[in-house]
């Protein structure tokens, strides 16, 4: 159990650094570190509670619905934010990269 923490750990510090580095320049300065992982979180969040996954196993991601649920939770529990949609989705936009370069390897 604690092996699967770490690795999550530091799965989710390469998806940090990566959306770092993919994050327009005007937008590097927006987001802090803990943004980052706060905003990960929230997508993880979304991915479990809800239906992106059809019958046969196959993912329907809609970046907006995402991005909508990011921002409306970030404003709901004011702990950090609150974001601009149209910046949260290039960090929803990033993960979603991050993981198809892990397909890749």
């Amino acid at each position: 159990m604690e092996e699967d923490f770490l690795l999550d750990a530091e799965d989710d510090a390469r998806a940090v650094e990566f959306i770092q580095n993919y994050l327009p320049q005007d937008l590097k300065d927006k987001f802090t570190e803990d943004d980052l992982y706060y905003i990960l979180d929230l997508i993880a969040e979304y991915y479990t509670s809800s239906e992106c996954l059809d019958a046969e196993g196959y993912i329907n991601i809609d970046l907006d619905e995402v991005v909508d649920y990011v921002v409306k939770q970030a404003k709901k529990e004011g702990e950090m934010g609150p974001y601009a949609p149209e910046d949260v989705f290039f960090v929803v936009q990033g993960e979603m990269e991050y993981g198809d370069s892990l397909e890749e390897e």
